[in-house]
């Protein structure tokens, strides 16, 4: 319990002094041209889950060192648990800064695991309209749809993740579990 007053001090403090411009967009960075093309390439999953760390670093980078501080205060309140710290970080990350992308992304996570899922579908497709490569958001996309029991959609939204990252283990799983439930339901 400590812990979450920590963090709820800190971004309360940290929130305070955000900028109103934010620098770069993360999904500008000219470096995830070549990245998306190895991830696509890549021979096996080690190899595919190490350039997906390295994008997702630099989906991280804001641009903008302060906003920067704010991201990791809240990415941390969401390991944390501290859900609530988390989304008020990120509802002041996606108003001062409409373009990063990672921002949407972290809260439509959020809105997720709140079980706010319009809210967090909204988010989704923002950030897919910022970064219509951002294989987590497709992930989320399809974890939403099949909450929603939209297997068809879920089914697409897997299967656009494995267009991205071909190695991607997860999406594969969730791809034939989403191809067995529309079978078993055609039963």
């Amino acid at each position: 319990m400590r812990g979450y007053r920590i963090i709820g001090f800190m971004a309360v403090s940290i929130l305070g002094s955000l900028i109103t411009a934010a620098g770069e967009a993360d999904q500008t960075d000219p470096r995830l041209g070549g990245l998306f093309s190895d991830l696509q390439a890549a021979p096996d999953p080690a190899e595919a889950a190490e350039l997906e760390a390295r994008i997702w670093s630099i989906w991280s980078e804001s641009g903008d060192g302060d906003l920067d501080k704010v991201y990791q205060v809240g990415s941390q309140a969401m390991a944390l648990g501290d859900l609530g710290t988390a989304l008020t970080i990120f509802d002041a990350i996606v108003a001062k800064a409409p373009d990063f992308a990672e921002g949407w992304n972290k809260r439509a996570t959020l809105h997720y695991m709140l079980g706010n899922y319009q809210q967090s579908l909204a988010d989704i497709d923002r950030t897919l309209a910022l970064e219509p490569h951002h294989f987590g958001a497709l992930a989320g996309l399809g974890l939403v749809n099949l909450k929603l029991e939209r297997d068809e959609a879920a089914l697409d939204a897997f299967e656009r993740v494995l267009k991205v990252s071909p190695q991607s283990g997860t999406a594969k799983a969730n791809l034939e579990f989403v191809k067995q439930r529309i079978k078993d339901s055609s039963i």
